[in-house]
């Protein structure tokens, strides 16, 4: 029996793992998220469910969703907004790059 236990436990961790992985990884792709953002979000999230001792997936949902209101409530509106901007300046360029590698000559 206590093999068992062992076997759901790590079978439980793992999936905390996976569940804080990809928040992580959602997070940092959000507009206007730095390290500092992300490390206050997992220390809240690790906090909480220490805590209440829940799965982040019971306590705060899907993992991209989260990351998604994580983001909208720890960033600055300002801060989002010109990361966006930023963001599509450099696709926009990147772009012009792209097809300006395949005019022949250059």
């Amino acid at each position: 029996m206590a093999k068992k236990d062992m076997t759901t436990d790590a079978a439980e961790e793992k999936d905390r793992e996976k569940w804080m992985a990809r928040f992580q990884v959602r997070l940092a792709m959000q507009p206007g998220v730095d390290r500092a953002v992300v490390l206050q979000a997992v220390k809240d999230v690790t906090v909480s469910c220490a805590e209440t001792g829940e799965h982040p997936r019971t306590a705060f949902g899907d993992p991209d969703a989260y990351a998604v209101r994580t983001a909208a409530r720890l960033v600055p509106v300002d801060r989002a907004a010109r990361a966006r901007r930023r963001d599509s300046v450099v696709d926009a360029f990147d772009s012009v790059v792209k097809r300006a590698g395949g005019v022949t000559g250059l």
